[in-house]
């Protein structure tokens, strides 16, 4: 971070006493967040992985429903596999939403100081 950005940081925040110090953001806070959010945007990243992931396996599901097997076997092992790829679908959505929540929560990472959450 330059002088000049760090010089821009810094500053009081609205609401909090003046004169006290109290609420002044400096540099290293700055950058303390931005380091927290990035990682914070990287576990993002690996549940959007993961999600896809299960997004993958559930198109090598579909292939192995061998609809040309007729048997009770072979009606029994298609429902066995549907409540599988039942279960992952959920699996995956869950996955794509906390992916959703945890990129919300890196955005007000970056912008919360060392005085927030």
């Amino acid at each position: 971070m330059t002088m000049g950005m760090a010089g821009a940081v810094t500053g009081k925040i609205a609401g909090t006493p003046t004169g006290t110090g109290a609420g002044t953001l400096t540099a290293a806070d700055a950058e303390a967040c931005a380091s927290r959010s990035y990682e914070v945007q990287l576990l993002a990243g690996r549940l959007t992985a993961c999600a896809d992931q299960a997004d993958a396996l559930l198109s090598q599901l579909a292939r192995l429903e061998l609809q040309g097997w007729q048997s009770p076997a072979g009606r029994a092992y298609r429902t066995a596999l549907s409540l599988q790829a039942a279960s992952l679908r959920r699996s995956r959505d869950a996955l794509q939403d906390a992916a959703a929540t945890v990129l919300g929560h890196a955005r007000n990472v970056a912008l919360s100081g060392p005085w927030g959450p």
